[in-house]
C-alpha cells in the first residue's frame, strides 16, 4: 500500500523585480506593471512598509501593513502594480506568481 503525503499549496514563481523604497513617507514608489498571468503576488521588504496593489497606485501610511521580513502573498489582477511607502529606507521584493 502506497503512502499518500499531502501537498502543500503552491505557485511558480515568476519574474521578480526590487522596489527602492525612500524616507520620505509622503512619496509612494511603485513596480512596474505585473505580467498578463500574474494573478498572485509575493512581497517581502527589508523594513515595516505599507503597500497598495492597484492601476497606477500610489501608497500612503494608511494602506495594508507590511512588516518587515515577512513573506506575504496577494491576490492581483494582470496589468497591475504594488506600490509601497516606508518610514525608513527599505527594499520592497516583488515576485509574481502563477
Amino acid at each position: 500500500m502506497a503512502a499518500f503525503f499531502p501537498k502543500s499549496p503552491a505557485s511558480r514563481l515568476g519574474t521578480a523585480q526590487n522596489v527602492a523604497l525612500s524616507t520620505t513617507s509622503t512619496t509612494s514608489a511603485a513596480s512596474t506593471n505585473f505580467g498578463t498571468e500574474t494573478y498572485q503576488v509575493l512581497l517581502v521588504a527589508t523594513a515595516d512598509c505599507n503597500v497598495r496593489i492597484g492601476n497606477t497606485p500610489t501608497a500612503v501610511t494608511t494602506d495594508t501593513y507590511l512588516p518587515a521580513k515577512v513573506p506575504m502573498v496577494f491576490i492581483c489582477t494582470p496589468g497591475q502594480q504594488v506600490a509601497g511607502v516606508t518610514a525608513s529606507t527599505a527594499t520592497l521584493s516583488v515576485t509574481e506568481l502563477s
